[in-house]
């Protein structure tokens, strides 16, 4: 799986089940102040991200992860290795 594969998988879920405007979903954009994710939302994304990229997100990894563009790279570590 590359880069732009990961990326649209991630929009689509943030569109499909987040309920997130589209139009926001940019490199930069910040996670809880852009986006409005919230601590259900973060719940909900380790469920999505372990069905789609098939790993568990570990809390202790993601607390330098603010912008969807670095939370793209998170999982392009993971799946890409």
């Amino acid at each position: 799986m590359n880069r732009t594969e990961i990326e649209e998988k991630v929009n689509s879920f943030m569109v499909d089940d987040l309920e997130i405007d589209e139009a926001s979903l940019r490199p930069e954009a910040r996670l809880k102040d852009d986006l409005g994710i919230d601590s259900l939302d973060y719940v909900d994304i380790v469920v999505i991200v372990d069905r789609i990229f098939g790993f568990k997100i570990k809390p202790e990894e993601m607390t330098g992860v603010k912008t969807l563009g670095q939370f793209c790279d998170y999982i392009e570590g993971k799946v890409v290795g």
